[in-house]
């Protein structure tokens, strides 16, 4: 699912604290990012209409229908179409290239690899 920077910051609100009233998460976006209540209400109605989020009663409590899992799948996927036209392989290069990767990252990466060949 797209979702738009602002959407996101909704998003992640919910994906830490899991199912709140909106007015948690206009607290937490005034804090993080300066929001007023109208813009984040607004945000929360844009997430409601694209199926991101589900509204409750009573006190209008936000939960999040997709997970980051999901979320952060479909970007990579997008951006692996839209600048290295489709090519995994290109994605890691490039990754790979301009990356400082630690010991513990490339021990982790290895780990990812070799489970994704079992």
């Amino acid at each position: 699912m797209k979702l738009f920077e602002s959407e996101q910051k909704v998003m992640e609100v919910l994906w830490e604290e899991g199912e709140i009233p909106a007015k948690r998460v206009v607290e937490v976006l005034s804090e993080r990012v300066g929001w007023n209540k109208n813009t984040t209400y607004t945000v929360i109605k844009k997430c409601i209409e694209k199926g991101a989020v589900q509204r409750s009663e009573p006190g209008f409590r936000c939960r999040p229908l997709i997970d980051r899992h999901e979320f952060e799948s479909y970007e990579v996927n997008e951006l692996i179409s839209r600048t290295f036209k489709g090519s995994k392989k290109n994605f890691i290069s490039a990754f790979f290239a301009e990356q400082d990767l630690t010991k513990e990252d490339l021990e982790a990466i290895e780990s990812l690899i070799q489970r994704k060949r079992r």
